[in-house]
């Protein structure tokens, strides 16, 4: 048996699939203590921990540590010089036009910060040596007159030699042994030295709490006789062992949303789909992401509360258009929507637990794309009077019916939405109406049609258990690891020796990590080159198989380069130019082979009848039905609502809808009627 729990900001999802059995749960989430969350779904799910195999694990842990400002209080070592790194920061400002701008705040004070009297330069040659009995001195000084939970160590040019670090983190150990030692040479071993500062201090701010978070799930597994595998989901779209997520910390940032993405890839495939753009709407935002060929895109660099994180995510982009996103109204008399969300505590007003501010969800009660009767297949009641009550001073403010501002602001949050879909798309050389759009979440798929007509996209793919898709992409990963080196090297006639001797190097540092935990035998490896042109201050990503490295050359180098280049900005020159590369990058995956078939399940009733509901200021007849009263093959021309379990899938007129032999549900434009104008 494989189980998969994933802690969202309203609701924790699992999955668990066992030979040709599918089991799914949903519960509210605990944001004081998600791993009650998690264990509250096993048995919901009426499972056994003994009787788990694989359980996989994803959560905001880490994130709201961040952002709540809850992490542990670490003290941090830099080279003499460099104490106020992370108060500098960058000299660009996020907000040019914002009279009372202010840089975001770094999670260490500079009374926590200390100077070291060494110097490595960036070629990795000593130019000051360490000190070791002056810096043992001063470690039993600086550390022993703090409370600190943790230590981030960040030296001038560590990326190119750790050696400073590693003795530095060797006489922190032997003094304060239960002490936790993060180095940025083991978080990223990249150059730009601000980026890796921060990298560094976030993911030993974090270090002791997610360890303590997954202590406490270990402890409770073994108290229920569990004697699987256990791992953790990572930002980069790969899962690991608790331990390789404790060594690396921030790579849990965004486990969430990286398990989302990979649920929709693995669901659209068995129906032969590999370009998509992912649409994970739940209960507090919605994260959108773009694959191509199957590979989600990756990123090497994102931020979390206006701090920067340099380590391998998926290219996810987020808008606080969530289920519990709540609408008001601007200084300037605008119908807003997001990101301010009522979460899961209390909730949107419908839930019944206490909120009253007008949210996504009850405008969908309000518009009728909602039923209250059959919301999480009936197992949760809501208050349909409380959410008509919420919306109401809106709808005065506004002179319109309840029905046509919950419209409204419903229209707002697929817009919004959109404007995410374009900064991955279209900003960046990708046109949207070449991909499948792909909607999960519990709200995803009552948007979908909405975001496909603004972006002129054909076909609309919903997975089966469309609510749960998070939770399945957790079962749906590989273990996944990733190393990274800067070094900077022309690309000329011997670069492509240099190239495979580097990338060499690398699988033979990571080879030790890898086998301590568990991670060995079928490894399959992807290659990344961060390249630029000479003279240039960024770099674009160059991706190579294993064959193509094989077989690489300067002049390959070049034409894939440059053809990365014209697509991000529109040029790219292989002739006289010169380019250099920066940066090596390894993914190193161990695939899980296949999974079962992911079918749809529940045993939802709806009557197949009509349902008003209103649609672009207009009051229009629904038919209503349930999903799984469709057979492989069934079509179903719109204005439909097809409820499910965990989601509802809205179908407007000029579209059809069909389940495939994958069991998703396949949605096209109705050629009957025309294109949209």
């Amino acid at each position: 048996m494989r189980v998969g729990v994933e802690v969202g900001g309203t609701f924790t999802d699992l999955v668990a699939v066992d030979g040709d059995e599918v089991r799914i749960a949903k519960v509210p989430s605990v944001p004081a203590r998600p791993d009650e969350g998690a264990f509250a779904a096993i048995e919901a799910a009426g499972l056994s921990p003994g009787r788990i195999d694989d359980l996989v694990h994803g959560s905001t842990v880490s994130t709201n540590a961040i952002l709540e400002r809850k992490g542990a209080r670490i003290a941090f070592l830099v080279t003499q010089g460099f104490r106020d790194i992370l108060l500098l920061q960058r000299q660009s400002r996020t907000s040019i036009y914002d009279l009372a701008y202010a840089k975001a705040r770094p999670v260490v004070a500079r009374r926590d910060s200390f100077e070291i009297e060494e110097r490595i330069a960036a070629d990795g040659q000593v130019i000051v040596a360490l000190d070791t009995a002056a810096t043992a001195a001063q470690i039993e000084a600086s550390l022993g007159a703090g409370d600190y939970q943790a230590v981030a160590i960040c030296l001038l040019n560590g990326y190119a030699n750790p050696a400073h670090e590693e003795a530095l983190a060797g006489l922190i150990h032997e003094r304060f042994p239960d002490l936790p030692v993060t180095c940025s040479s083991d978080v990223t071993r990249e150059f730009r030295e601000y980026e890796r500062a921060s990298t560094t201090t976030l993911s030993a701010y974090v270090q002791p709490v997610l360890d303590a978070y997954l202590t406490r799930i270990e402890r409770q597994l073994e108290a229920q006789q569990f004697r699987g595998h256990f791992s953790v989901m990572q930002s980069n779209g790969g899962r690991l062992p608790p331990e390789g997520m404790r060594r690396n910390p921030i790579s849990s940032l965004f486990s969430g949303p990286a398990a989302g993405v990979i649920g929709a890839v693995k669901c659209a495939a068995r129906s032969g789909h590999g370009d998509l753009i992912s649409i994970d709407m739940g209960g507090t935002s919605t994260d959108v992401c773009l694959v191509e060929n199957g590979t989600p895109g990756m990123s090497t660099e994102t931020e979390i509360g206006g701090l920067p994180v340099r380590a391998p995510v998926l290219d996810i982009a987020t808008v606080g258009a969530g289920g519990g996103s709540i609408v008001w109204v601007d200084d300037g008399g605008m119908l807003r929507v997001g990101p301010p969300s009522a979460g899961a505590d209390p909730g949107p007003a419908c839930y019944g637990r206490g909120g009253a501010d007008p949210t996504i969800t009850d405008g969908h009660i309000i518009r009728g794309t909602i039923q209250p009767e059959s919301f999480l297949g009936g197992e949760m009641a809501l208050d349909p009077a409380a959410a008509r009550a919420a919306f109401e001073p809106l709808a005065a403010r506004f002179g319109m019916s309840l029905e046509e501002i919950a419209d409204s602001a419903i229209r707002i949050a697929s817009s919004n939405i959109v404007r995410a879909i374009q900064l991955i798309s279209t900003e960046r050389g990708r046109d949207p109406r070449d991909y499948v759009l792909v909607p999960f979440g519990g709200a995803g798929p009552l948007h979908a049609a909405q975001v496909a007509d603004e972006l002129g996209i054909d076909t609309i793919l919903v997975p089966p258990n469309a609510g749960v898709i998070s939770a399945y992409g957790l079962l749906a990963a590989d273990y996944v690891h990733h190393a990274s080196e800067t070094r900077r090297l022309t690309v000329d006639d011997a670069a492509a020796d240099v190239v495979r001797r580097v990338f060499g190097a690398i699988k033979a540092r990571e080879a030790e990590g890898l086998a301590d935990l568990g991670l060995s035998g079928k490894l399959v490896y992807a290659y990344m080159l961060g390249v630029r042109y000479v003279g240039q201050a960024y770099e674009v990503p160059v991706s190579f198989s294993e064959d193509e490295i094989g077989k690489l050359t300067a002049e390959a180098m070049m034409e894939r380069f440059a053809a990365g280049h014209r697509q991000v900005f529109n040029f790219g020159d292989t002739g006289e130019a010169r380019a250099e590369v920066v940066n090596f990058r390894l993914s190193i995956s161990a695939p899980l082979g296949a999974l079962p078939r992911f079918t749809e399940i529940g045993d939802l009733a709806v009557d197949s009848r009509d349902a008003t509901i209103m649609d672009a200021g207009e009051a229009r007849s629904y038919r209503l039905m349930a999903r799984t009263g469709l057979s492989a093959g069934d079509a179903i021309a719109g204005p439909a609502l097809i409820e499910e379990t965990t989601s509802t899938i809205l179908v407007p007129d000029g579209w059809r809808a069909e389940t495939d032999a994958h069991d998703n549900l396949v949605i096209g434009r109705d050629e009957r009627k025309g294109r949209p104008s």
